[in-house]
């Protein structure tokens, strides 16, 4: 039967060209009305395995933004905050001298404005020794450390707040075997170690970020700030004291 075997090949054919046409083989017609196919060149092979390659690429890219998108938004909110104050030459106000004048000339709103100071000055990395040297040095000894005290706390917890509604607790999904660790003994004995963080490093920007960022109570937090920063200002008190003394800084 010639036209049953007919329509078979040709039903065949169109099988094979549908075939070829669906994994990507460009089709071509000839001038008598045969269709041919066109092998894939080597360039397309290429980049269409270069495309393949580049998708888990960007799954992952996708994937971290998304794991780190709290650490990331820290990380832009200090470096445009620092960038403000360095471009705009606030920074540089920041110093001994203006510190101490802003002390004398007003003695109640000046106290105020040094806590806030310090506070703003811990977001945009200036040392609180800074803070507590111009205290000691107007207020002297006593006052100097007992208002730096209230300060420095201050500072802490206004840092807390502020980097733990950005950040939340982004430093618990770290991977890192010496984050990992550092973590587990900080959840060991909570109080404990930020009060030994606050004697060894005090205000450290750094290190009241890491803590905003570990998980930890504000409670266990404030306490541990509390407990620690005593000991580390009365040296600094102690310390600054007798420079101003050998230098007849008054």
């Amino acid at each position: 039967m010639p036209g049953l075997a007919d329509r078979a090949c040709s039903a065949s054919i169109a099988g094979v060209c549908d075939g070829i046409h669906r994994h990507g083989i460009p089709m071509s017609t000839s001038d008598s009305g045969r269709t041919t196919g066109t092998l894939p060149t080597q360039s397309s092979v290429e980049a269409s395995a270069e495309a393949m390659r580049s998708v888990p690429a960007l799954e992952r890219s996708i994937d971290f933004l998304r794991r780190y998108k709290r650490l990331l938004a820290v990380a832009v909110f200090l470096g445009v905050l620092l960038a403000i104050f360095e471009v705009s030459g606030l920074r540089d106000h920041f110093n001994l001298a203006f510190i101490r004048q802003l002390i004398l000339q007003h003695q109640v709103g000046g106290l105020i404005l040094f806590v806030l100071l310090f506070s703003l000055g811990n977001l945009i990395q200036i040392p609180g020794w800074v803070f507590l040297a111009a205290a000691v040095l107007t207020l002297g000894r006593a006052w100097g450390g007992v208002v730096t005290y209230v300060a420095a706390v201050t500072s802490c917890g206004i840092t807390f707040v502020t980097i733990r509604a950005l950040g939340g607790d982004a430093l618990r999904l770290l991977k890192n075997r010496i984050a990992v660790r550092l973590l587990r003994q900080l959840d060991a004995q909570p109080i404990a170690s930020v009060a030994l963080l606050r004697v060894l490093f005090q205000t450290v920007p750094a290190l009241n970020y890491a803590l905003a960022m570990s998980g930890i109570k504000f409670r266990t937090y404030l306490i541990g700030t509390l407990m620690g920063l005593p000991v580390p200002i009365a040296v600094y008190c102690i310390f600054f004291d007798i420079l101003a003394n050998w230098f007849h800084v008054s």
